[in-house]
């Protein structure tokens, strides 16, 4: 995203000038200072914790006692520090902070205005419940709509995804934790207005520091895993260096694929994995076949095609995988029946495994290779439907083509064209694919 498009540039700037109303009428408010810079202080405190520990996401519970105890320009003040300080990994990341503390502060402010409009101060001094969790409910699903509406927003701008898809399901999945935390946030609120003071509502975040931890360490696990697929896929790369980037890129069309056919984020991701993982099982072929210059013999070729057992072997054990285990089994059938490992017909064929073959074979048609150039994308794709019905399903070949011409296609080429050796041979029925 360092190539941000001026018109979400612009949208950040806007939202920026509305965090800026948001703080104007500050210097009128009669608030105690030592609050703000106390919660602003443990606000930026666990932004620069999380980010040495890799945790994952803002601090919410800090933001929100502040919108339950301050009014809303020194609630909004709150989010700031935090915003603007802390490490941000990717470019640019001046844009990035400014986003956020932007965000943050408008979301915090809109809470805090509609706590206050309903009775919420009042109640937490009075520590009157169960009315108290009334208006601290409604200004939880005010301030988890402003920051789902804004972030569907920048999704749509920035990263050019469809208006209904970037805002699908943005509230629902963010709901459930910030709901935890407001009721955490109210908790401070309340013991902060007790006689017990504000010690007693730091103790608050004892617990929650320790379910973070604990999400963290879920983290951190998901990302080793993904560090072992990473591997995985470099040792097939240095193993087969004319398809170097294939997995990548056969990742990434099927997640398109994916996406277009409407499927939750969740089962997205999974995808995803299925295409960079597909041909992992090309690390139990020898390497003399992979990089072979001639025509394959058949006895060559029934070697190679046992790739996709190898690769299923070789996942089957990553539970986190799912339905992209199928995938990398049977990537290589085909619909009339005629591929393999297990020549399966139609919907025998995983869903999983149909995006993948679609996926794949796009990208070794669009991809130079050690035995044929590459071919333009129009010539891929009407390739891929003339194939559709026979070898690939057509609802994911229509599925990509939408996708393209939306997005685009930027093949990278995966051998260099100075050393290109003779083109060899296409495969009859192999759409383009040798392997």
């Amino acid at each position: 995203m360092e190539a941000v498009p001026a018109r979400a540039r612009a949208y950040v700037a806007c939202v920026a000038v509305a965090a800026l109303l948001c703080l104007l009428s500050l210097p009128a408010v009669r608030t105690p200072w030592w609050e703000v810079a106390l919660l602003a202080a443990l606000s930026a405190g666990w932004e620069q914790s999380a980010a040495r520990r890799r945790f994952a996401g803002t601090f919410y519970p800090v933001l929100l006692a502040g919108a339950f105890l301050l009014p809303p320009p020194a609630a909004a003040l709150v989010a700031l520090p935090g915003a603007l300080l802390s490490p941000v990994e990717q470019r640019p990341r001046g844009l990035r902070r400014l986003w956020r503390a932007a965000q943050l502060t408008v979301g915090v402010w809109a809470a805090a205005r509609v706590h206050g409009a309903t009775g919420g101060r009042d109640a937490v001094v009075a520590s009157d419940f169960p009315y108290a969790l009334v208006p601290a409910g409604v200004a939880v699903l005010v301030f988890c709509l402003v920051l789902s509406l804004l972030d569907g927003g920048i999704l749509a701008l920035a990263e050019r995804i469809p208006v209904r898809r970037a805002f699908r399901g943005l509230f629902l999945r963010s709901l459930a934790p910030v709901v935890v935390h407001g009721l955490a946030g109210l908790m401070m609120a309340v013991l902060w207005r007790s006689p017990y003071g504000p010690v007693a509502a730091l103790l608050v975040l004892l617990p929650m520091c320790v379910s973070w931890w604990v999400f963290a360490q879920y983290h951190r696990e998901r990302a080793a895993h993904q560090a072992t697929i990473r591997a995985l896929v470099q040792a097939v790369d240095i193993k087969d260096e004319y398809t170097r980037g294939h997995s990548e890129r056969v990742g990434q069309a099927s997640m398109m694929i994916a996406r277009e056919l409407g499927m939750d984020d969740a089962r997205i991701e999974v995808l995803r994995f299925a295409g960079i993982l597909h041909d992992v099982g090309k690390l139990g072929v020898p390497t003399r076949l992979l990089r072979k210059d001639g025509p394959l013999t058949p006895q060559e070729r029934q070697i190679i095609e046992l790739h996709p057992e190898y690769g299923h072997e070789m996942v089957r054990g990553i539970s986190f995988l799912g339905e992209a285990r199928a995938a990398v089994l049977h990537h290589h059938e085909r619909l009339d029946g005629s591929g393999y490992p297990y020549g399966l017909t139609g919907g025998q064929i995983p869903e999983s495994a149909r995006v993948v073959a679609v996926a794949d074979a796009f990208d070794a048609m669009t991809s130079t290779r050690s035995y044929r150039r590459a071919r333009p994308v129009c010539a891929a794709l009407e390739e891929l439907e003339r194939c559709a019905g026979s070898q690939f399903d057509p609802r994911m070949v229509t599925a990509l083509v939408r996708a393209l011409s939306r997005h685009g296609w930027h093949p990278a080429v995966t051998a260099d064209e100075p050393g290109v050796p003779r083109p060899r041979p296409a495969v009859p029925g192999r759409s383009g694919a040798r392997r």
